[in-house]
C-alpha cells in the first residue's frame, strides 16, 4: 500500500537589510522549491533583514510589527495559496508592550494556522536576543497542514532536546528549526556548524522523525554601542531523515533550495515498531521539572 509521500525543503540565502529586497527573495525561492516538487517549505530566521540582535538598539525595536495584519505575512499567505504549499513564516513580533520572535504557520490554501513564539532566549555575545524578546508564551505547539502534521520551533531550541520531544509527543511528523546562526565575535576560533548539525540529528534519531534547517549565508555587520560586530553566517541548512542520516546539506557560501521526500506512513510504522515511545518513563523523568537536578520531598 503506497504511504503517504510529503516533500519538505530547506531555503539558504543571504539577506540585505531591506525587507522589500529579501521578502523578493524568499518569494523567488519558495517558487523554485515548488518547481522541484516542495509541499512544506522553510524560509530562514528572522529573514526580513539583517539579524540585528548582534547589537543592543532601541531603534532595533523598532522593526517589530503586531502579527495581525503583518505584510510579510500576508504575502506569504498570497504565496502559499498560489502555489498550494505550506509555508512557516518567521518574523518580529510586536504585541502591546510584549515582543517575541514568532512564526506563523501558513497552511498550502493560505489558511493562517496560528504561531509560535521561540521559547529559548539567547544572550551572548551577537546573540544578544534578550534584550528583544520576550521568552514565548505559547508552548510548543504542532500544527496540522494538509500534508503532515509539525513541530515548528526557532534557532537556540534547537539545542534543547525536550523541545522536540514535547513536539513529536503532540504528534509531530516532522520538525523544523528556521535558524540565524554564525561566527562568534568573542571567539573567532569557535565554530559551531558541525556541534550545530550533529545535535538537531539527534533530535532526528532519537524521536525517529524527519528535521529540516534552515540558515542564513553571507557576513553581516551592525554598528553596536561599542563598535562594530561582524557575524559571517555559515549556512549549512539541511534535511535529515528519522534516523539522523544527512539526506541533503547546503554548503557555507551559496544560496540554496534543498528538497528531499519522505514516506510518512513508512516511518509511522517504524517509529512505532523501534519502542522509543512505548518504553517511555515519565515517572522517572521528574528531575526534568527542576532548575539544578535536584528532587526534594
Amino acid at each position: 500500500m503506497e504511504g503517504r509521500k510529503v516533500v519538505v525543503s530547506a531555503l539558504q540565502f543571504a539577506c540585505s537589510d531591506d525587507i522589500a529586497t529579501n521578502v523578493a527573495t524568499a518569494v523567488r525561492l519558495v517558487r523554485s522549491a515548488h518547481e522541484k516538487g516542495a509541499n512544506i517549505i522553510l524560509i530562514q530566521e528572522l529573514f526580513e533583514g539583517y539579524y540585528f540582535c548582534q547589537a543592543q538598539r532601541e531603534d532595533f525595536i523598532q522593526r517589530a510589527k503586531p502579527y495581525k495584519d503583518h505584510p510579510t505575512v500576508l504575502r506569504m499567505q498570497e504565496l502559499a495559496k498560489e502555489l498550494g504549499v505550506v509555508i512557516p513564516v518567521s518574523f518580529f513580533e510586536e504585541a502591546n508592550n510584549a515582543h517575541y520572535n514568532s512564526i506563523a504557520i501558513i497552511d498550502a490554501d493560505g489558511t493562517d494556522l496560528g504561531i509560535y513564539r521561540k521559547s529559548h532566549i539567547p544572550d551572548g555575545p551577537g546573540y544578544e536576543e534578550k534584550f528583544y524578546f520576550n521568552p514565548g508564551d505559547t508552548g510548543f505547539k504542532v500544527f496540522q497542514t494538509k500534508f503532515a502534521k509539525i513541530g515548528v520551533a526557532i534557532c537556540w531550541d534547537q539545542w534543547f532536546p525536550e523541545a522536540a520531544r514535547a513536539m513529536v509527543l503532540q504528534g509531530a511528523e516532522i520538525l523544523f528549526y528556521p535558524t540565524a546562526i554564525g561566527t562568534e565575535p568573542q571567539d573567532e576560533g569557535l565554530d559551531s556548524r558541525d556541534h550545530w548539525k550533529r545535535v538537531m540529528q539527534g533530535h532526528a534519531g532519537a524521536n525517529l522523525v524527519p528535521l529540516v534547517a534552515s540558515n542564513r549565508i553571507g557576513k553581516e555587520v551592525i554598528q553596536t554601542e561599542h563598535g562594530k560586530s561582524a557575524i559571517t553566517f555559515y549556512g549549512n541548512s539541511f534535511i535529515a531523515g528519522p534516523t539522523g542520516e544527512i539526506i541533503e546539506v547546503a554548503n557555507d557560501k551559496d544560496e540554496a533550495v534543498l528538497v528531499a521526500q519522505f514516506d510518512l506512513d513508512q516511518i509511522k510504522s517504524k517509529r512505532h515498531s523501534w519502542g522509543i515511545f512505548r518504553d517511555r518513563r515519565p515517572d522517572l523523568y521528574k528531575v526534568l521539572l527542576t532548575l539544578d537536578g535536584s528532587i526534594r520531598s
